[in-house]
């Protein structure tokens, strides 16, 4: 019998990756509904080669103006009641959260309450309420299966494991575009600059959360949520190869990792044919050609934002909220050139120190912090 899949964040980088490998397999998959922001050609492209029973986008506007282009019987929603209807109400028993940002929450809380499995790319989803996520889930039974790579890494380096033998993650990280620059070389570096990632192909915001080592700040924290760890137990490494994708350390001091070329319809594909595997379109790795693989030690003081995730993590509470949505604000405002590239951590550090915690949010809680951290950053000013 085919899956059933939604794909939320159709259009962007982990979207389009996930439509390509389901495309490859199309006796598995039925895709039955698709949701994205504002890229509508795109959208209508995806609606007529796979035939979702339902499509949602970004805003009435846009819905207005595909909705004459649309498939026949394809059903058209728009916003945020639109995404929750892609999530939970197109009869996926499986849902692919790529979306940017915080936007994902509460589709992802509505695909868990409709007993989907949850294929989660999105790790600011866990950043912002890992403790109602992971909660919810469990309650449900649903399983929460990671795509991004460091996750996936982990995640197989688990299989058949006794998690209580676990002594620490290792998470790998390339260091980004300005990985070989030192601090008084970044303050005049361009978006430009910024966008041209060494290893991977990925979305604007996520390459610039690369370069600040925002992103590897919100993959600590979506660990933790993922696989239960204290952040004492969750390090971080400089691995500019991006071959290795992460490690497991256990008690008996073994460490096991997952290799690859940087391809993420590998961890893609993994997570919707899990626990199963299946041939894959990547091109398989050559250890040989790849050469020497080089490792160091983080530099706190070289990357402040990841100091941050740390310490907004270890604080719980909404402190993860504040960061991530200070930093997805910011990182617009460094996109379209308000803000030199250095200030997107001046931002979320200000942000962060004019925040008080609140411990055990509720969803209505973390919504204030969030909005309240938004408008502090865009009127942020040097």
């Amino acid at each position: 019998m085919k899956k059933k899949v939604a794909v939320l964040g159709s259009t962007g980088s982990i979207g389009t990756q996930t439509l390509d490998v389901i495309s490859r397999d199309p006796a598995s998959y039925e895709v039955v509904s698709l949701a994205a922001g504002t890229q509508d050609e795109l959208l209508l492209e995806q609606a007529h080669r796979f035939k979702p029973k339902l499509v949602s986008i970004g805003s009435q506007a846009l819905a207005d103006k595909i909705r004459g282009d649309l498939p026949s019987g394809t059903k058209l929603v728009w916003g945020e009641e639109g995404l929750v209807e892609a999530a939970a109400g197109a009869g996926a028993d499986y849902v692919v959260c790529a979306l940017m940002g915080s936007l994902g929450l509460k589709s992802t809380l509505a695909a868990i309450d409709a007993g989907a499995a949850i294929g989660l790319a999105n790790k600011e989803t866990l950043v912002t309420a890992g403790h109602i996520v992971t909660k919810r889930a469990a309650e449900k039974g649903v399983p929460l299966l990671p795509i991004d790579s460091e996750h996936s890494a982990i995640f197989q380096c688990l299989n058949g494991e006794d998690r209580g033998t676990i002594g620490r993650l290792i998470i790998t990280a390339s260091g980004g575009s300005f990985r070989d620059l030192g601090r008084d070389e970044l303050r005049g570096v361009t978006v430009e600059d910024a966008l041209k990632h060494p290893n991977w192909s990925m979305g604007a915001k996520i390459t610039i959360d690369s370069a600040t080592m925002a992103n590897k700040g919100l993959e600590v924290m979506e660990a933790h949520w993922l696989f239960g760890l204290p952040y004492d137990r969750i390090d971080v490494v400089l691995h500019p190869e991006s071959i290795v994708h992460s490690m497991v350390e256990f008690v008996d001091t073994s460490v096991m990792a997952q290799l690859g070329n940087p391809d993420m319809r590998v961890p893609i594909q993994y997570a919707l044919t899990y626990p199963e595997r299946q041939p894959s379109p990547a091109s398989p790795l050559d250890l040989l050609r790849a050469g020497t693989l080089h490792f160091r030690e983080m530099d706190f003081a070289r990357y402040p934002c990841l100091r941050m995730a740390y310490e907004a993590g270890r604080a719980g509470g909404t402190a993860p909220t504040v960061f991530n949505a200070a930093n997805e604000v910011a990182v617009a405002r460094f996109l379209k050139r308000e803000i030199p590239f250095l200030a997107i951590e001046d931002i979320i550090e200000s942000a962060l120190a004019h925040h008080e915690a609140t411990q055990a949010p509720d969803l209505e809680a973390i919504a204030f912090a969030d909005g309240r951290a938004r408008e502090f950053a865009a009127a942020w000013r040097k």
